[in-house]
């Protein structure tokens, strides 16, 4: 049975997006990898402190 060379090239063309999608996917995962390996930087864990300190004192001065 032959193939045509339409249903030939839409194989091609399938097979070109499959592993267009696996390679965005490990690129997107590595990049994911790499931002979760990254400290906190020391002045938002400073903001974050003061974001606390803020809502403790609200919550007091509410009951």
């Amino acid at each position: 049975m032959k193939t045509s060379p339409a249903s030939a090239k839409a194989r091609v063309l399938r097979r070109d997006a499959k592993n267009a999608e696996t390679e965005i996917g490990l690129k997107l995962r590595a990049l994911y990898a790499s931002v979760q390996e990254e400290e906190i930087p020391a002045r938002f864990l400073d903001l974050l402190e003061k974001l606390d300190e803020a809502e403790r004192l609200h919550s007091r001065s509410s009951k």
